[in-house]
């Protein structure tokens, strides 16, 4: 730091706002400081810096698994956002089991992490977890509970305007292929669709239950074979759905009109391209991120207050598995 400021003719402390990133350096001295740091090949020594200031700078992200879509986006979401605030970030797998979140905190704990998103299916096992004193958390898709802020896309609000779309096309019912019990996400989807046609005075059918993948979809196609018209819980198990449908006869979007969730990136290529429910998971990330560097840096909302539960919005994404009947 001592050559850099040499090097740029300022003082160690306006080095040490630049690198800090402190507001009170002009752009001029700014632009001279980082010159000189890049002519120098100056870089920052995280470890010194979290000795100076009690924190590392590095937040932990922990996941039950990666094989899933959701998960594998707001990894790739989570680290962009993370390193946009000057924030590393560390992965930790937890086995099943409230034990298994236990071990993903300690370890964490072990790294010295200011903080750590939970993703999905571990976030319904933090309430009965161990969690080491002073780490803070954000989960998302989960309840905002325990002290806990918590974020999730709009997923009741997505599976109404999916349903709501098949109704207008003119089915007379909508038949859902659900996620997992267990899953938040999967019974905010179920609920979304449930009320929805409770609304249009139609009695729900029984639910048909998938794991997310699409061998499980195309498993429900027998139970789901007079159905005019499916909501998928997510595009895979949708996938699984129109091939089943087609190897029994059933062509759609003809004969069954087929929307899924998620919108993956592939899901305007299959066939047909896929009517969908777009999350929108940078947004998702960005959130879970900016209310987690909110509790490691003091930060509050515009109230004064930060805010239990932010809920990011969900659009319909038309294409055409779906068609008027």
């Amino acid at each position: 730091m001592a050559m850099v400021a040499a090097r740029a003719g300022v003082s160690g402390q306006t080095v040490s706002r630049v690198v800090n990133d402190s507001p009170r350096v002009d752009p001029a001295t700014r632009a001279r400081v980082e010159q000189a740091m890049s002519d120098l090949g100056y870089r920052p020594h995280r470890a010194a810096r979290a000795l100076r200031t009690g924190r590392s700078q590095t937040i932990g992200l922990v996941v039950t698994t990666l094989a899933t879509v959701g998960n594998s986006r707001m990894l790739q979401a989570a680290a962009g956002a993370a390193a946009e605030r000057g924030y590393a970030l560390t992965v930790v797998t937890a086995a099943s089991g409230s034990a298994g979140v236990d071990a993903a905190f300690d370890r964490l704990a072990e790294q010295e992490v200011d903080g750590a998103i939970v993703l999905n299916e571990a976030s319904a096992l933090v309430p009965a977890a161990a969690r080491p004193a002073g780490l803070r958390l954000v989960v998302v898709d989960a309840i905002a509970d325990h002290g806990l802020r918590a974020v999730h896309s709009d997923h009741a609000g997505g599976a109404a305007a999916a349903t709501r779309h098949l109704l207008d096309l003119g089915h007379e019912t909508v038949h859902h292929l659900a996620g997992p019990a267990d899953s938040f996400a999967a019974a905010e989807r179920e609920r979304g669709w449930r009320e929805t046609l409770v609304a249009h005075g139609i009695r729900p059918p029984a639910v048909v239950r998938g794991d997310w993948s699409s061998d499980s979809g195309h498993a429900a196609a027998g139970s789901v074979a007079a159905a005019s018209a499916v909501f998928c819980a997510n595009d895979q198990m949708a996938l699984g759905l129109v091939r089943g449908l087609e190897d029994a006869g059933r062509r759609v979007p003809t004969d069954v009109g087929v929307v899924g969730f998620d919108d993956v990136p592939d899901a305007a290529n299959y066939r047909p391209p896929l009517t969908t429910i777009r999350q929108d998971f940078p947004a998702l990330a960005d959130r879970a991120v900016a209310a987690l560097v909110a509790e490691i840096e003091g930060g509050t909302d515009a109230a004064g207050e930060a805010p239990a539960t932010s809920v990011v919005s969900t659009s319909l994404v038309v294409r055409s598995s779906t068609a008027a009947r």
